[in-house]
């Protein structure tokens, strides 16, 4: 489960799971009592593998998200995939990646993925487009915006 679906206050059912650094997200926003007490009960924490994080590196980089995600989101997914489990949000890079990885996820409040999209990276400069995430053109300088190359969602939702 990723902090967003925490905080909702929705009630998830089965064994619940998440990485120790959403616990850190939560503490930012606050923690409520309601939650501190679901927290307590109902959610378990554990940590991905590096090999499973490299993983989910590897296919973030692959579809283009790798600079959308944070350590949270690879960390999470990077769990689901070890576990076997469904990912819990609303995230569309996260969700984007856990298909690419063959990860089942349940959106929360938004209507999920439709399509699987790769994404590369293109210069509103010079039109130079790049495989890899840049904060600036490394040819021209100006600034690079994202740009959707395919889709897919074969078998899926």
């Amino acid at each position: 489960m990723d902090s967003s679906a925490l905080l909702t206050g929705r009630q998830f059912p089965g064994e619940l799971l998440t990485v120790p650094e959403v616990l850190t997200e939560l503490r930012r926003h606050g923690i409520t009592p309601q939650l501190q007490a679901v927290l307590t009960t109902q959610v378990a924490l554990a940590s991905p593998s590096r090999e499973s994080i490299a993983k989910v590196h590897s296919a973030a980089r692959v579809t283009g998200d790798l600079h959308r995600l944070s350590g949270t989101d690879i960390a999470l997914v990077a769990l689901a995939l070890e576990r076997q489990g469904t990912i819990v949000t609303d995230d569309y890079s996260i969700q984007n990646v856990g298909h690419a990885l063959g990860i089942p996820f349940e959106p929360i409040m938004e209507p999920g993925i439709r399509e699987q999209w790769t994404w590369t990276y293109r210069c509103t400069g010079c039109g130079k487009d790049w495989a890899d995430w840049h904060e600036e053109c490394p040819t021209c300088g100006a600034g690079i915006r994202t740009v959707r190359v395919t889709s897919s969602m074969a078998g899926g939702e």
